[in-house]
């Protein structure tokens, strides 16, 4: 399969991008609103692993060959980011692992916008052929890059189609350290993404517990 990383050049997206292209037998497509900087970035990556091909493109043309589409974007940035490749999205599932958060004095509070959470906001923005899956949402962004770090993490998996939800399932199974967990339809998406700034909040307020993830026994 070809997997677009639409924002592929931020933090999530980098380390989604490094870990599906060294763990998986999946092509891996790097997008953003230039295609110079998407370029720069894949070359980035590929020096990062000698022996993948990453390839750096506008994220629409990224959209318009994949299989599946991760919007790797700040949930500020989310529907102006399906909207621009709506039309390139055609038997494409597209995953979103973006979460609403706003910070005060005290840290970090879950911020989600009026359709529920920000999964249901990614598909409320898609075309209505396009199956959305929420995953990736609770991940540490830079221990997930640093390719020398071992994962121990579950990711839970939100989705309503159940052969779009099964791909993500087993897209996420084959990078090493992750095990996919069911964590049932879209509705259930705003209790996996306030994990989020838990997590986050967590890491600032106690030593040693930067690279938080979660694991369920």
């Amino acid at each position: 399969m070809q997997i677009a990383l639409l924002g592929g050049t931020g933090d999530i997206g980098e380390g989604l991008a490094l870990r599906i292209a060294r763990d998986t037998d999946n092509d891996v497509l790097v997008g953003s609103r230039e295609a110079e900087k998407a370029a720069a970035k894949a070359e980035e990556y590929t020096d990062k692993l000698p022996d993948t091909t990453v390839e750096g493109l506008e994220n629409p043309a990224a959209a318009a060959r994949a299989d599946i589409a991760v919007a790797a974007v700040p949930a500020y940035h989310l529907s102006d980011t399906i909207g621009a490749v709506a039309d390139e999205l055609d038997d494409t599932i597209l995953i979103s692992p973006a979460v609403g958060m706003q910070r005060d004095e005290d840290g970090l509070h879950y911020n989600p916008p009026g359709v529920g959470s920000v999964t249901q906001l990614a598909a409320k923005a898609a075309p209505d052929h396009v199956p959305v899956v929420g995953a990736f949402h609770n991940l540490a962004a830079a221990k997930l890059a640093n390719l020398d770090a071992d994962l121990d993490w579950d990711v839970p998996i939100i989705g309503d189609d159940e052969d779009a939800t099964a791909t993500v399932t087993s897209l996420v199974e084959d990078i090493d350290g992750l095990r996919a967990l069911s964590a049932g339809g879209l509705a259930n998406a705003a209790e996996v993404e306030s994990v989020t700034p838990l997590l986050i909040n967590l890491a600032a307020n106690n030593d040693g517990m930067h690279d938080l993830g979660v694991k369920f026994w």
